[in-house]
């Protein structure tokens, strides 16, 4: 398998200390709370979930400006653990103070695999998914407070992570490609032969986050892994794998893969789900689009079909790789491996 191009690797200490203060911007959280869909599931999934939460003690893991503590407060916690390293927790201090709930939620200012609890927990809430899911690698941090502070039998918010992937024809790129021959027409110069240039640089090996729409999809999803947040280690996370095998729905092209994620919370007979699939209203998450080379031109079930692999950067490990071996119908098997470029994290627009 090939790995991402190699590069120095940076200290796990500098890894922590980039991560933590991409999130000490009023920027990224203005744009979590703000994203509808995300924040409100969480509500509605916390207060759902209130009879197993009323009289309880919460951790909540990466608490940022501490709304998921507040809303498990509402549901009837008696204490609330809001962990967060970053120094967000200081306002998070004063959010608390504003809503008059001091009382029940402290804030705990440092990470999770340093700071010291009175008590276990009954319940741990966290918003730990990244880009494709797994880039920043928050989950580490939620499966090491898991094993170290949740009673026999508690409860986690949410229960369960899928992962999904398509075959799409992205227009923006082809658009992008486009425009080289168009330039002529409107300067009276040839631009043409940057078509090729363009191309290299569009269609590289980067993980591009992007929204996706609908018409772009070419096929139904294929799930490709799941994971149980009760059950799942550290070490599988280092390797999340799975085959996928999609039937095209009719004539088009294929120029990239897109990936996206879901997560349940537990709620008896109907659980609650939070996707950031195309087909469901656009969250801060988006998508993320894998560009293949060339672009490939499919039909009405033409198979594109492969397998996936998503696992920690060599340099960086709360960076996330992907590598994928495809094929398109009768073409041979391809192989590309794609990351997600320096300095980006969910603070990144």
């Amino acid at each position: 398998m090939s790995l991402c191009t190699k590069k120095r690797k940076l200290d796990k200490n500098v890894q922590d200390h980039l991560y933590f203060d991409s999130y000490a911007d009023v920027t990224i959280h203005e744009e979590m709370i703000a994203d509808h869909v995300r924040t409100n599931t969480y509500r509605m999934a916390i207060l759902r979930n209130s009879n197993a939460i009323e009289g309880k003690v919460v951790l909540d893991v990466g608490a940022g400006t501490g709304v998921l503590s507040i809303f498990c407060a509402q549901a009837g916690a008696r204490k609330v653990y809001a962990v967060e390293a970053s120094s967000i927790a200081d306002q998070a201090v004063k959010i608390v103070k504003l809503n008059k709930m001091e009382d029940r939620i402290d804030i705990i200012k440092g990470t999770l695999e340093t700071i010291d609890l009175p008590e276990q927990v009954d319940v741990i809430v966290s918003e730990w998914m990244g880009y494709a899911l797994l880039h920043e690698s928050m989950l580490n941090s939620v499966l090491f407070a898991r094993d170290k502070w949740l009673k026999q039998g508690g409860l986690i918010l949410p229960c369960k992570a899928e992962l999904y992937i398509a075959p799409i024809n992205d227009l923006v790129s082809e658009d992008r490609l486009n425009f080289w021959s168009t330039v002529k027409n409107q300067y009276g110069v040839d631009m043409s032969c940057m078509a090729d240039f363009a191309r290299k640089c569009i269609m590289n090996n980067d993980i591009t986050v992007n929204p996706v729409t609908v018409e772009d999809v070419l096929s139904h999803p294929s799930k490709f892994a799941e994971l149980d947040l009760f059950t799942v280690t550290v070490d599988q996370l280092k390797s999340v794998k799975g085959t996928f095998s999609c039937d095209c729905f009719g004539s088009s092209t294929v120029n990239a893969l897109c990936v996206w994620f879901s997560v349940t919370f537990p709620g008896g007979e109907k659980p609650l789900v939070l996707s950031t699939s195309p087909f469901k209203q656009e969250t801060h998450w988006k998508q993320a689009i894998l560009y293949l080379d060339e672009p490939v031109d499919v039909e009405q079930d033409t198979k594109v079909e492969g397998e996936i692999n998503m696992y920690p950067s060599a340099e960086s490990s709360r960076h996330i790789c992907i590598h994928v071996d495809y094929s398109i119908g009768q073409l041979k098997m391809q192989s590309k491996t794609f990351s997600i470029p320096d300095g980006y994290s969910e603070s990144q627009p």
